[in-house]
């Protein structure tokens, strides 16, 4: 197996329709936002198991993370009030996993309009992940030994059209 990816779990986004997968040539982790949290074995484990068994055992030499248009799960992101308070039991937790993005996007654009605070904030997000995949050692080696490259993509349903980031 090739490839490791990481998409969102809105159904508009499949992974194997975008890239034009067969059954058995990726491994999917499926979540809300397509966020990849930093390591720490004891929060988010199960996105540290599926990427250790990925990486050392599947031998997968490339990792995605596909962000996408209209994302649900950036919109809570940006929607989450500065004063950091919470409305949900789990959803504001996971996605404050991109919250150096939401800051980003804000500090630098954030006179625009929320929908297109939330179209930086996709694309942002993701490179936040690819940074958050190096923190976990087994991942740094594969790719400080060349066994493994991580990109991030980016999928826009409205114009089916999908680029590298």
């Amino acid at each position: 197996m090739q490839f490791m990816v990481f998409a969102c779990s809105d159904s508009r986004v499949c992974p194997s329709h975008i890239l034009d997968f067969q059954p058995g040539e990726a491994f999917m982790v499926r979540n809300i936002a397509a966020m990849v949290p930093p390591c720490d074995k004891t929060k988010y484990t199960g996105t540290g198991a599926a990427l250790e068994y990925a990486v050392e055992h599947l031998k997968v030499e490339h990792i995605l993370v596909i962000g996408h248009s209209s994302c649900g799960g950036i919109k809570g992101l940006m929607s989450i009030p500065d004063d950091g308070t919470t409305h949900s039991e789990f959803i504001e937790d996971w996605v404050k996993i991109c919250d150096a993005a939401r800051s980003k996007v804000k500090a630098e654009f954030g006179t625009l309009e929320l929908a297109e605070q939330c179209s930086k904030c996709e694309r942002e997000a993701v490179h936040v992940s690819l940074g958050n995949l190096m923190t976990y050692p087994f991942v740094k080696e594969a790719v400080e030994k060349n066994e493994l490259t991580i990109k991030g993509g980016y999928y826009d349903f409205h114009t089916a059209t999908f680029d590298l980031l």
